[in-house]
């Protein structure tokens, strides 16, 4: 298999060199999965300490008949994209050399997602390298596709986040809810958000069948909720017995009425030319409301809502795959954004059905 094409590709298609930094966990994959098949991106690296040496086949199972191998971290080739899929911490220590390497750098961990050094030290353990919050855009184009235009530091953003976000940001676009109002968020998430070594909790005797709250209140995405919604959330995660997926249901409180017309208003517009959101509030068959199952292996985010008049309240549903639309997949399209790309290249499958966990 020759990484980097796709059968029917343009031959004439501009080609931007790209290595993976930390390519060895289930996010890495997902990545190396996306770019291989991507029109534009020829792999010329990828990197892992653990697995220097191995072939990428042999870890990720989608590229079997690679010829790429891991590498040592150490020694960086130049390339025009450099995309990082390490742990919370690493990038931030790196991110000088990464620019030494790379034209345009997509960091998929936390380190570049919130705006300023004070919200590191809330949220996080600090952070080694401020002065790059400020260059960082976050990697969600519904929300910040402008900014990403030609953008060096891109932020991917967290997966619960993100679906919390996409369900919410048309009430606050559409002055629906104003940023004083009570909002619950409760977010279902699964075993994959806590990656290839997840640990004792996220083995398969400990997860199965659970519906298990592991972060009842402080879940350090809030932070990135409260920053590009402007209000705070009482939010609370569950792990439950999926694979792949993240389900945030919202329960809002508009402090004046609200109807299913301003609803439907509010969420057209702002995604009904959205490539990647599709609505699904009500309706028939089996699948009536968004559901990870079905945008598992997928950039695509499913969004819909409920109107509940006797309790003045508006129930919000929102579902991605956490691997794609929650991490690799949206740092493909934030690139896509940032390099003037078609958006939708190399993001274009549609799913299963019918699949197991998702």
């Amino acid at each position: 298999m020759a990484v980097g094409t796709e059968t029917g590709a343009d031959e004439n298609a501009e080609t931007i060199t790209a290595s993976v930094v930390g390519g060895s966990g289930f996010t890495g994959g997902e990545l190396l999965r996306l770019l291989a098949g991507h029109p534009n991106f020829e792999i010329t690296e990828v990197t892992s300490r653990s697995k220097a040496g191995k072939s990428v086949g042999s870890v990720h199972p989608p590229l079997r008949g690679s010829d790429l191998r891991f590498t040592e971290p150490d020694d960086l080739e130049s390339v025009d994209v450099l995309f990082a899929a390490t742990p919370h911490g690493v990038s931030m220590g790196q991110i000088d050399e990464f620019f030494d390497h790379a034209d345009t750098v997509v960091d998929l961990s936390a380190d570049f997602r919130l705006n300023s050094e004070e919200q590191y030290d809330e949220w996080y353990d600090g952070h080694e390298a401020p002065e790059y919050l400020e260059k960082a855009e976050y990697a969600l184009p519904e929300i910040n596709r402008e900014n990403l235009a030609g953008a060096e530091l891109i932020a991917g953003g967290g997966c619960n986040a993100t679906a919390t976000i996409l369900g919410l940001y048309p009430l606050f676009e559409h002055d629906i809810l104003e940023g004083g109002e009570q909002v619950v968020v409760d977010v279902k998430v699964g075993s994959s958000e806590g990656g290839a070594g997840g640990g004792e909790a996220s083995s398969h005797p400990e997860r199965s069948g659970v519906v298990r709250p592991y972060a009842p209140t402080g879940h350090r995405h809030e932070a990135e909720i409260e920053q590009f919604l402007g209000t705070s959330v009482a939010f609370t995660c569950h792990a439950v017995d999926m694979i792949r997926g993240a389900s945030a249901t919202s329960h809002v409180f508009p402090s004046s009425p609200v109807s299913k017309g301003d609803l439907w208003q509010a969420y057209r517009g702002c995604y009904e030319d959205e490539p990647f959101v599709r609505m699904a509030a009500g309706g028939s068959g089996v699948y009536r409301y968004p559901e990870p199952k079905a945008v598992a292996g997928t950039n695509l985010a499913e969004v819909g809502f409920e109107l509940d008049p006797s309790n003045k309240r508006v129930v919000v549903f929102s579902a991605i795959d956490n691997m794609m639309k929650g991490s690799a997949g949206q740092a493909v399209h934030a690139a896509n954004v940032a390099l003037g790309l078609e958006e939708t290249a190399g993001l274009e499958f549609t799913g299963l059905h019918p699949v197991g966990a998702p």
